[in-house]
């Protein structure tokens, strides 16, 4: 999401007239776009953000703006203003499109401007996104979040969930069909409640069937897919097109049902695990990938080892995994019996080990067979083309020509992890 909102600000910014630069030492203009959803996150951006100050003292013409979700968060634009005086523009995650008109107003005076509001006020439908991705391409569906997990910092600094209209967001898919993408990723904190606020028209489950039902040779992924919202409708959209990656991530974040409850996740260990056996049923090969948090507070070596059964019962294709990292203004944050540090990174060691052999068992699977990548880049490293396949693995190959943008078919030779070798061959004769 963080990326597709970076291809937004470019947008913005090339509409007042500016272009890519570099070096950084040649910029007019540096944007941060900034992210609050763990600690690492905000002291990388503090690190970043103070680097700048010799070259601000240097150039007297350069502007330095700070957005995103850093400076939403309570306190932290005035504590950016008091360590990092020499910034001349804050803005927030709900005023995003009122970038341009905020270097007009910098520019036009000597003070710093700062730009924040309590609620996002438009969807930025009218903002032309400078995309970095292709073949891929990111679209919004939903902004913000109505759920409140108790570790997370979004709907503070997101604010509620604001859908938009389901003939703006097919407008665009079209468009970029036309442009010659291949693989479009609906966006939203939890794509499942779109149109909860009336605004959209329809249903995720029938916003997904329309965007598949357009012409053209693409694939479409979606995130996130929130637990409590998954249905069977959904699963069967899934089934109907070929264009739908077979691929579900939906985080589970623990295996303990105490732990789910304090994480106000708002359902059990037993009804996800029934969903995925409901989506298994209908799709037999579609894998799933999670989200899995270790060391919330007052967890214990029993609920963890729960997290641990279920990464097997649940049989998941990869995870992304995390140390819980506290958030001032959650509840979770101000929760007794935060778990030490030296605990907390020793169960993720053992978690990481155990999705791994998960992860290498499921890329095993390919050896042998064909699969169809959609080629995305070039490895100067490795000296091969790489793409994903609809599961996600990433298969690397040789290629006299540039095939970046094209659908092939890899015959897998060996796997290594999550990703993929093997050699092109000719026809389709790629397997779902």
């Amino acid at each position: 999401m963080n990326v597709h909102e970076s291809e937004k600000i470019a947008g913005i910014l090339r509409g007042e007239g500016y272009g890519e630069e570099s070096p950084l030492e040649e910029a007019d203009i540096i944007v941060f776009n900034t992210c609050c959803i763990r600690e690492n996150a905000e002291n990388h951006a503090f690190g970043n953000i103070g680097a700048l100050k010799k070259l601000k003292r240097e150039k007297k013409g350069l502007l330095i703006a700070v957005g995103g979700c850093m400076t939403q968060e309570a306190g932290k634009a005035e504590l950016l203003r008091k360590k990092f005086p020499f910034v001349d523009i804050v803005f927030g995650t709900h005023n995003l499109s009122e970038l341009g008109r905020l270097i007009e107003k910098k520019r036009a005076q000597r003070k710093a401007v700062v730009s924040l509001l309590n609620e996002r006020q438009e969807t930025e439908d009218g903002i032309e996104p400078v995309r970095t991705s292709y073949p891929n391409a990111w679209v919004n569906i939903t902004y913000g979040c109505n759920n409140f997990c108790s570790y997370c910092i979004v709907p503070y600094v997101r604010g509620r969930e604001r859908s938009r209209r389901a003939e703006d967001v097919l407008s665009e898919v079209r468009s970029l069909i036309e442009d010659g993408y291949k693989e479009i990723t609906l966006l939203g904190q939890n794509v499942n409640s779109y149109n909860s606020d009336g605004r959209g028209g329809m249903s995720f489950p029938e916003l997904l069937d329309a965007v598949a039902s357009i012409e053209g040779k693409f694939r479409v992924r979606f995130m996130t897919s929130h637990p409590k919202d998954f249905s069977e409708e959904l699963a069967r959209v899934i089934k109907k097109h070929d264009k739908i990656c077979n691929l579900l991530h939906l985080p589970a974040q623990s295996g303990s049902n105490r732990i789910l409850q304090l994480m106000n996740r708002r359902y059990t260990r037993e009804k996800y695990l029934s969903e995925i056996g409901m989506l298994r049923a209908l799709i037999p090969d579609c894998p799933v990938t999670t989200d899995l948090i270790v060391g919330f507070p007052t967890e214990t070596e029993e609920e963890f080892e729960e997290t641990l059964s279920l990464v097997r019962e649940a049989n998941f294709a990869s995870a992304f995994t995390f140390v819980y990292s506290p958030r001032t203004g959650t509840r979770a944050a101000e929760m007794e019996g935060q778990i030490p540090e030296e605990v907390s990174k020793e169960r993720i060691m053992r978690l990481v080990e155990q999705v791994n052999e998960n992860t290498r068992a499921l890329s095993a699977t390919f050896v042998g067979k064909t699969t169809e990548i959609l080629c995305e880049d070039y490895d100067d490293k490795k000296g091969l083309y790489l793409g994903r396949n609809e599961a996600g693995r990433m298969g690397y190959f040789k290629c006299d020509e540039n095939p970046i943008g094209e659908f092939v078919t890899l015959k897998v030779e060996r796997a290594n992890g999550v990703s993929l070798f093997g050699e092109l061959c000719r026809g389709d004769e790629s397997e779902r």
